[in-house]
């Protein structure tokens, strides 16, 4: 099993807070400025080792959103949501991607 250790803002690795399963790489984080249930969150165009629940309508600060919830495929925490579909043409960057709780996950070297 690999070893990790915590490092500063150049590391390439977000592992889930809770069982250390790698969830996104630094290369993909999109932006830190988005806000979920806990508080600060980070968008990332790719997420890995994760399960997306069922799609539903969900309305959000910015808008009506088709999103699923996504899982640890580890231990199964709640991370955040995969935006499907967006109503309003100015959100449709959004879809496709991932918002992930910042208290869910820990930065990390690999």
């Amino acid at each position: 099993m690999a070893e990790f250790k915590l490092c500063d803002e150049d590391g390439k690795l977000y592992t889930c807070r809770n069982c250390r399963t790698p969830i996104a790489l630094g290369d993909d984080l999109i932006s830190k400025q988005f806000k979920a249930k806990s508080g600060a969150a980070c968008m990332f165009g790719h997420a890995m080792n994760v399960v997306l629940g069922y799609k539903q309508d969900r309305e959000l600060i910015t808008g009506l959103f088709t999103i699923a919830d996504i899982h640890c495929s580890r231990c199964g925490e709640e991370l955040g949501w995969k935006y499907v579909r967006a109503f309003d043409i100015r959100q449709r960057y959004k879809e496709g991607k991932f918002i992930i709780e910042c208290v869910k996950i820990v930065k990390e070297c690999s």
